[in-house]
């Protein structure tokens, strides 16, 4: 039974009915289902889907193409959801040099305040990072040590190994299934096989053979086969492995959809 980790069932244009894709998602063996937020309003969101589903767990935090807007009032919102037995961590935050949707300074303030917070709330966190590994791990690196999860790693070999010496775990999507992803499996299996979870970002990065249409939960095991493969394990002991790493930095219960 498969975990998807990260996923944002609270879009409500991509999913306007997330209860079609959780059962999707079930028939399919994905028993549990994390919902991730990006700002204080999809945060709400995603614990009201924890709320009315059994295996549905969600994650809130201020995404950093959205620091723009960051308050310490919305941030103290978060802090009061963080509280909720139904969150299992603080995020997705970090840091974003792709896009230019908020100054560095901005993404820093949320990104200093929310890594205080998480501390604070005894939550592990997880990391938006796109072009940005280097900075973001020179200020995890001078922080005290916490549980962490680098959503969609995508950096290379170097960031890989001060991620590792930070004992993070590590988040596996659609593009460890395509054609010309060969570095991103040297790196993944270069990586510690118990820090590994699988996760779709759907409605984002969809896995082959369905890459170019919208991602959903139901696709985990697809990024589960593709990671097996990339490993050279069965895809069974691969779900079972990523399913006990989850449970492990999450702190799941063992219950079904």
């Amino acid at each position: 039974m498969l975990i998807d980790t990260h996923c944002h069932l609270n879009d409500p244009e991509a999913f306007p009915d997330p209860e079609e894709f959780l059962a999707e998602a079930r028939m399919a063996g994905v028993e549990r289902v994390i919902v991730v937020g990006v700002e204080p309003e999809s945060c709400r969101r995603a614990l009201a889907l924890a709320e009315a589903h059994e295996g549905v767990f969600a994650i809130v935090g201020w995404h950093p193409n959205y620091t723009a807007n960051y308050t310490d009032e919305g941030l103290a919102g978060i802090e009061e959801m963080l509280a909720h037995p139904k969150v299992v961590a603080l995020g997705e935050i970090g840091l974003d040099f792709h896009w230019q949707y908020a100054t560095l300074e901005q993404q820093e303030r949320a990104l200093y305040a929310q890594l205080e917070l998480g501390r604070k709330a005894g939550k592990p966190i997880v990391f938006h990072c796109r072009e940005a590994y280097p900075r973001l791990l020179d200020i995890l690196e001078g922080q005290p040590r916490h549980p962490y999860l680098f959503h969609c790693f995508a950096g290379d070999s170097a960031d890989a190994g001060r991620a590792m010496a930070l004992d993070c775990y590590f988040g596996v999507d659609g593009p460890i299934s395509y054609k010309k992803s060969e570095p991103l499996r040297e790196i993944v299996r270069s990586l510690p096989r118990n820090r590994l979870v699988v996760e779709t970002d759907s409605p984002y990065l969809t896995p082959e053979p369905y890459r170019g249409k919208p991602n959903k939960p139901a696709y985990v095991p697809l990024v589960n086969a593709a990671l097996a493969s990339a490993l050279g394990i069965d895809p069974v002991e691969c779900a079972a492995l990523t399913t006990a790493n989850a449970e492990r930095f999450f702190h799941l219960p063992k219950s079904p959809i």
